[in-house]
């Protein structure tokens, strides 16, 4: 029997933070205190009256399917809630509810990007987007920045980067995997240079907005200008801590929002009535019913700067948005203890594992080679021993 799979899946590579996060479980079921700092999950409970929209969609058997593009409620829920926190208008009809913001910018990916067309990526970037690129038969640009940088691109970058054959830029802000958030001058600057090419589509991937510790999120559609060229990636899972409720959703052009309502009837048609409930609640919240959560974020990020600042080797900037602090090691590189040599972010990455039993991940998935990342979602106590842990690993390099 032929068991080869298909060319497009060994195109693929596995998600190397769920791959980590799966090392870390099988350590501890073998009976190893792991410390996991690799996945990006709150370690926040759904708040209660979001729970409670979902039971109550239950027992009002809202349990059958809904329109593919999501329920009428989630998505003039959304279209207020993008009107009344970023300015932005979209109409209903421009917004597709999807089964998490993976599945909204798969969508939008396949939908849009041609064999052979290129995009750019700026580096760092979330692991899956150049999969989902390499998915649709794009080519991946990857963008490169530094810790020196604050990991954001300059509007002279990516006005190089640009060619004919550019079809796409993705990016997000607040960022994973760096923390970075673009300033309103800064996204200003960016539109202005997307602005000048009008065959470009710009992905903005805004998951992390209520994880933003400036006094203002800055959404790309929001330039003026913008909003034809843009579509606006966002989702419950990370603000609202309801990462298992798999839903996220776009705001787009119409002839996008279409486009991804169509592909997404073929693969999975719509997320669940439930899930679609508990999120119509969450977006028609007060955004403040998350504010426990951010306020215990930026005293965590305080937290583990102040601690990982004792880390020889290790450098640091100071993330103002999400949950994950994204330290480059390079100068790690090279040290060695009892016979094994740090050659690269991997080696880091498998050393904190092996050695400090502390799971991270190494910036070589997210296109920046030189660092790993770190996630604070944790409690105050978990974190102080897991940085104690990596001091004392990285200590013993020489």
């Amino acid at each position: 029997m032929n068991n080869r799979t298909s060319d497009l899946l060994n195109r693929l590579s596995e998600s190397a933070t769920i791959a980590m996060a799966t090392m870390a479980r099988e350590l501890k079921e073998s009976g190893i205190d792991v410390i996991s700092l690799s996945l990006g999950e709150p370690d926040f409970d759904t708040p209660e009256p979001l729970k409670q929209a979902g039971i109550d969609s239950i027992n009002n058997n809202e349990t059958h399917y809904t329109p593919v593009a999501g329920t009428a409620r989630v998505r003039e829920g959304i279209a207020k809630k993008f009107l009344r926190d970023n300015g932005l208008t979209y109409s209903p009809n421009q917004i597709v509810v999807s089964t998490g913001a993976k599945q909204s910018l798969a969508n939008v990916v396949l939908s849009i990007v041609n064999p052979g067309e290129e995009v750019i990526l700026p580096a760092p970037y979330w692991v899956s987007y150049v999969e989902i690129v390499k998915l649709a038969g794009g080519i991946p640009v990857v963008l490169p920045t530094s810790i020196d940088d604050d990991y954001k691109i300059s509007p002279e970058a990516l006005e190089a980067a640009i060619n004919p054959n550019t079809k796409m830029v993705m990016y997000s802000s607040p960022c994973n995997p760096s923390g970075s958030v673009y300033t309103r001058e800064e996204t200003e600057a960016i539109a202005e240079v997307l602005m000048r090419h009008d065959n470009i589509i710009t992905v903005s991937d805004e998951i992390y907005e209520l994880i933003n510790f400036t006094p203002r999120h800055a959404s790309l559609a929001g330039v003026p200008g913008m909003m034809d060229r843009v579509v606006t990636v966002n989702g419950v899972s990370k603000g609202f801590a309801m990462t298992g409720w798999r839903l996220g959703y776009i705001g787009a052009p119409k002839w996008i929002a279409d486009a991804c309502n169509k592909i997404q009837g073929q693969f999975t048609s719509a997320p669940c009535s439930i899930a679609q409930a508990a999120a119509a609640a969450a977006v028609e919240a007060d955004p403040s019913i998350s504010n426990h959560m951010l306020e215990a974020f930026l005293r965590r990020r305080d937290l583990m700067l102040n601690e990982l600042s004792k880390v020889p080797g290790m450098k640091l900037n100071k993330p103002m948005g999400a949950f994950y602090l994204f330290p480059d090691v390079s100068a790690l590189f090279g040290k060695s203890f009892e016979g094994r040599t740090i050659n690269n972010a991997n080696d880091v990455a498998m050393y904190l594992i092996e050695e400090a039993h502390v799971a991270t991940v190494s910036g070589i998935a997210f296109g920046t080679p030189e660092c790993i990342r770190l996630s604070y979602a944790a409690a105050d106590d978990v974190l102080i021993e897991a940085a104690t842990r990596i001091n004392k690993a990285i200590s013993k390099l020489s």
